[in-house]
C-alpha cells in the first residue's frame, strides 16, 4: 500500500478536497494551497480562509505510465492506462499538482513543449505544426474519484482543459 489516509483524516480535509479551500497570509497577502501552519513567503502564523476559484493555466506536466504510479492508484492505470499529471498554476497564485484529466496521455507526450518561433528555429520538426501543447491551456477543477481505500470511494479535485479560464 502507498500512503495511507485513514477515514478520519479524509473526512477532515474533505472541504480542501472538495472545495479547494486555502489560506490568505495576513502578514504577506500570499494565497496557499494546501493551508500551512507558517508562510512560506514571510514566516507568518496568521491567516484567513481563502476560497480558491479552481481556474488556472497548465504550467508543467508530465505522464504517469505502466508502474509509475503508487499502489493506491493502480486501479486506474489498469482502468485506463497513462494519464496525465500537472502543475496548476491557479489564478490566485498558489501552484498545485493534480491529474489533468480528458487528454490523450500520447497525444501530450507528442506535442511539442512550447508553442513559439523559437521551436521550429531550433530545428523542431514542421510535423509538430498544428500539435497543441498542454503548457499554458487554461482549466478548472472538477470533482472525481481519486482512488478507494476501505471501501470508501476517496473523490477530489482534477482538472479539465477548457476553453477559457
Amino acid at each position: 500500500m502507498g500512503a495511507y489516509i485513514s477515514v478520519p483524516v479524509w473526512e477532515r480535509t474533505i472541504a480542501q478536497r472538495y472545495g479547494l479551500k486555502g489560506q490568505r497570509c495576513l502578514g504577506c497577502g500570499a494565497v496557499l494551497f494546501p493551508p500551512k501552519v507558517v508562510c512560506p513567503e514571510c514566516g507568518g502564523h496568521s491567516f484567513e480562509a481563502a476560497s480558491l476559484s479552481g481556474r488556472g493555466r497548465i504550467y508543467s506536466f508530465t505522464v504517469i505510465a505502466g508502474g509509475g504510479a503508487p499502489p493506491e492508484f493502480e486501479w486506474q492505470a489498469n482502468a485506463v492506462g497513462s494519464y496525465v499529471v500537472g502543475l496548476v498554476e491557479l489564478e490566485e497564485g498558489p501552484r498545485i499538482i493534480a491529474q489533468i484529466v480528458g487528454v490523450d496521455p500520447r497525444a501530450a507526450m507528442a506535442a511539442p513543449l512550447f508553442e513559439d518561433s523559437a521551436f521550429e528555429d531550433s530545428g523542431g520538426s514542421s510535423g509538430d505544426k498544428g500539435k497543441r501543447s498542454l503548457i499554458g491551456l487554461p482549466v478548472k477543477a472538477v470533482i472525481r474519484k481519486v482512488y478507494e481505500q476501505e471501501g470508501v470511494i476517496r473523490y477530489g479535485y482534477k482538472f479539465k482543459v477548457v476553453s477559457e479560464v
